[in-house]
C-alpha cells in the first residue's frame, strides 16, 4: 500500500472554526459502489464481512484518500452494525437496505434490547480504527446512526416511505418509545465513545430520516435523546456533526445542540441556514444528483457553494446525501482537485 505522507488536519481545523489554507472536503459514502475496486472486494465480501475484517475495513475506508485526496476518511461500516449485538437480527439486503426479522412492536421487544458493550461486541471495529489512525494522514471519522433513524428500521421492519407504524408508536405508546430512544441513545453514546477512544477524531451521527417528523414531535420524541447523547460526548475532545436528510424545517433544534458542526442537505442552501441562526460551521451541501451532468454544471454549483461557505469560518464541503454508485471516479477526482484549487486561491487573495 502506498505510504501517505504529511498529516494534513484541515478537516479538523474547520470543524474547530479555526483559521485553514483551503475548504477542507469529504464525501458522505466516499468508500462505495462507484469504485470498481470497492466493487472486486464486495465480489469476494458481504457488506458486514468486509466490517468484521479490520484489515479488508481499513482498505476500503483508505481507498477514497487515496485515490480522490480529499481531507478525511470516514469509517466504512453501517449503521445497523451495533444492532445484531443488541438482539436484533438485520440482513443488509441488496438494493432494499436494511431488513429486521424481528421488528419491536411492543415494550417487551424494548425490554429484551441488550446492551451494547463495544470491546466484547463489536471490537473489529475498534480493531480496524486503531489500524487505520497508523496509516492515515489525515482526520478519522467515526460515526453512528441517529436515534430515530435506527428507530424507524426496527419499528418498521425495513425501509419505509410513510414511517406510519414509527409515529404510530410514538403517539400511541409513548412509554414504549422512550423506553427504545434511552436505549438506542445509550447504545449510541457507549459506541462513539469506544470509535474515539480507539482514534477516531471526529464524530458524526447520521439521521437520515428524521425529515418525516414535524418541527413539534422532534422537539417531543427526538430532542431529548439527541442532547443527551452530544452533551455525554462533550468530554472526549472530538469534533461533533449533525446530519439529516430533508430537514431544514429542524435547522433550529439542531442549532440549540451540544454539536460543533451541522450538515446540511441539498435543499438548504448555506444563506438561509445563516439566516436561521446558525453560527456554527457548516458541511455540505452540493446535490449529488450533479454530479452526473455537466462538468460545467458541477464547477458552476461548487462555485456558488465555496463563496456561500467561505463568507464565515468553519465551512467543509461535502454532499447533500451520499455518492451515487453511477458516479464516475474520475469526476470525484475532479471535483476534489478543484475545490481545493478554488478555496486556496480565494483564501490567499483574501488575506492580502
Amino acid at each position: 500500500m502506498e505510504e501517505l505522507k504529511q498529516y494534513n488536519d484541515a478537516f479538523l481545523k474547520a470543524c474547530r472554526g479555526e483559521e485553514h489554507d483551503h475548504v477542507p472536503v469529504w464525501y458522505m459514502r466516499q468508500a462505495g459502489r462507484y469504485q470498481p475496486e470497492y466493487m472486486k472486494i464486495r465480489e469476494k465480501y458481504s457488506l458486514f464481512e468486509i466490517t468484521h475484517n479490520p484489515e479488508v475495513c481499513a482498505e476500503v475506508t483508505l481507498l477514497p484518500v487515496q485515490q480522490l485526496g480529499v481531507d478525511a476518511a470516514i469509517l466504512f461500516a453501517d449503521i445497523m452494525t451495533p444492532m445484531p449485538a443488541m438482539g436484533i437480527d438485520v440482513e443488509i439486503k441488496s438494493s432494499i437496505g436494511p431488513v429486521i426479522s424481528n421488528p419491536i412492536r411492543t415494550i417487551e421487544d424494548v425490554q429484551n434490547m441488550q446492551q451494547l458493550d463495544p470491546q466484547k461486541d463489536v471490537p473489529y471495529i475498534l480493531e480496524t480504527i486503531k489500524l487505520l489512525r497508523q496509516q492515515l494522514n489525515v482526520p478519522l471519522i467515526g460515526f453512528a446512526g441517529a436515534p430515530y433513524t435506527l428507530a424507524s428500521y426496527l419499528i418498521e421492519g425495513g425501509p419505509s416511505r410513510n414511517y406510519y407504524r414509527t409515529k404510530a408508536m410514538m403517539h400511541s405508546q409513548p412509554e414504549t418509545w422512550h423506553l427504545l430512544m434511552d436505549r438506542l441513545g445509550d447504545m449510541t453514546i457507549e459506541y462513539l465513545r469506544a470509535q474515539i477512544q480507539a482514534g477516531a477524531q471526529v464524530v458524526q451521527i447520521f439521521d437520515s430520516w428524521v425529515g418525516s417528523l414535524n418541527a413539534k414531535d422532534y422537539a417531543t420524541f427526538v430532542a431529548p435523546v439527541m442532547n443527551k447523547i452530544f452533551t455525554a460526548l462533550e468530554k472526549e475532545n472530538a469534533p461533533k456533526i449533525m446530519f439529516g436528510v430533508g430537514a431544514g424545517h429542524l435547522l433550529q433544534e439542531w442549532n440549540r445542540l451540544p454539536v460543533d458542526v451541522i450538515g446540511l442537505d441539498w435543499r438548504m442552501p448555506i444563506p438561509m441556514a445563516r439566516q436561521h441562526g446558525v453560527k456554527k460551521p457548516v458541511q455540505g451541501n452540493l446535490d449529488p444528483g450533479l454530479l452526473l451532468s455537466s462538468w460545467s454544471a458541477i464547477e458552476e454549483k461548487t462555485k456558488e457553494i465555496l463563496d456561500e461557505g467561505m463568507k464565515t469560518p468553519g465551512f467543509i464541503f461535502n454532499l447533500g446525501h451520499g455518492v451515487y454508485p453511477q458516479v464516475k471516479v474520475e469526476t470525484m477526482q475532479r471535483l476534489t482537485a478543484f475545490i481545493h484549487e478554488y478555496s486556496r486561491e480565494k483564501m490567499a487573495s483574501a488575506s492580502l
